[in-house]
């Protein structure tokens, strides 16, 4: 009798994009799928991320490239303005935010992205929403997971792709700190009302001292704005600004305490935003993505911070790259992390340092210089390696 061979499982905690766009293919290619997200529902808010270069190909092979274009930000350019509120310079050529417009490039707002990611998954894979990994211990057979919500179940394979703080990360490869490089800059994002009425627009707020202060952009259809600030921060922030929310926005009002332009009054829809998110820029890098049956995917395993612009477009080649190795090793783990690593990590580098030089670009400008010309050469300056990165090919699998 012919026993037909046993599809293996795999537990991917985190319902971001990455883990969606993994739990994609790997569904495709005939996996049992799991996908873990603490949050008790898909989750909302963030900021506008890009698509770009070899992720365009990623997202046209998973059949949702049109769905992207569909739903991009749209911006018709970018203004920059003072404390009083007075225009220092306009152009339709480039956004902060999305670099330039006539590039192929796609900026989506995160959330939106991830829900287009998920719905292409299609019903075949298993979401289970607000529970986490706890504890887990691999062998030779298994991965066996304890969640917090107190269900225990084996998998093949588990893969962390839940951000940044990865909580899978810390349960195998040890504390934060040993991976985690501040780059000395924070950032928050959350929404507010269009009270500005801006028009598929984003303003840059210049402040004394600050390349940029403030960068607030239109969305969905010019119904709301994302506010987006951000601020050197030499040190990572102290456990409590890390966990408490209600930290986050007093370490935020203060940074930003008398400040011009209209920056007081979208710091009182801060304190009632639902979809409020702080963090330092800073980056993940690992000698090894793998340990075992666990392997990390996207921010968990190499984030390359906002500074990059190339997170998003890392983790769909991420996952497109994991799963493809996984099909070609026919399941055996052990070869495919390690072609999946051979595969990315010159990739990855590139991205990584790209955010380098970005941050190096824009500690080097002098704020008080920066008019329409230098703000020009300045956005030329930061989309120089992207060239590099962009130039990626994804194999077939």
């Amino acid at each position: 009798m012919r026993h037909e061979k046993r599809r293996q499982s795999v537990l991917i905690s985190g319902a971001g994009i990455a883990g969606p766009a993994l739990a994609y293919w790997l569904d495709r290619y005939g996996y049992e799928v799991t996908v873990v997200e603490q949050f008790a529902g898909p989750r909302p808010g963030g900021h506008a991320v890009d698509v770009r270069g070899p992720a365009l190909e990623v997202a046209r092979r998973m059949g949702v490239l049109d769905r992207i274009r569909d739903r991009r930000t749209g911006l018709r350019g970018m203004s920059a303005v003072d404390a009083e509120g007075r225009e220092l310079f306009r152009t339709t050529e480039r956004t902060l935010s999305g670099g330039d417009l006539d590039s192929p490039d796609i900026e989506i707002l995160r959330d939106e992205l991830a829900a287009i990611v998920t719905d292409a998954g299609g019903a075949g894979i298993e979401y289970v929403h607000g529970d986490s990994i706890d504890r887990l211990e691999q062998d030779a057979e298994a991965v066996r997971v304890v969640f917090r919500g107190g269900a225990r179940r084996a998998f093949d394979l588990v893969v962390g792709a839940d951000g940044v703080h990865s909580h899978t990360r810390g349960l195998v490869f040890g504390p934060e700190e040993d991976f985690l490089h501040h780059l000395g800059t924070s950032t928050a994002v959350w929404t507010a009302p269009n009270y500005l009425d801006l028009d598929r627009w984003q303003i840059v707020h210049r402040m004394p001292g600050r390349l940029w202060g403030a960068l607030v952009m239109s969305v969905r259809c010019n119904k709301e704005v994302r506010v987006h600030v951000g601020f050197d921060w030499d040190k990572p922030p102290a456990e409590s600004v890390a966990r408490d929310p209600r930290e986050q926005k007093r370490l935020i009002a203060g940074q930003f305490e008398g400040s011009g332009w209209e920056l007081p009054r979208l710091l009182e829809y801060m304190w009632g935003a639902p979809d409020f998110h702080y963090d330092s820029m800073a980056q993940i890098r690992m000698d090894s993505w793998s340990l075992g049956r666990v392997a990390l995917l996207g921010d968990a395993g190499y984030c390359g911070s906002p500074l990059s612009g190339q997170g998003t477009s890392m983790a769909l080649v991420g996952a497109y790259v994991l799963a493809g190795e996984l099909r070609a090793a026919d399941g055996d783990h052990e070869a495919a992390f390690a072609a999946y690593e051979r595969e990315l990590r010159a990739y990855v580098t590139a991205n990584q340092d790209l955010a380098l030089t970005n941050k190096a670009v824009m500690d080097a400008r002098d704020a008080a210089e920066l008019g329409e010309a230098e703000a020009r050469e300045f956005a030329d300056e930061l989309g120089a390696g992207e060239d590099v990165t962009n130039s990626y090919a994804v194999r077939d699998y």
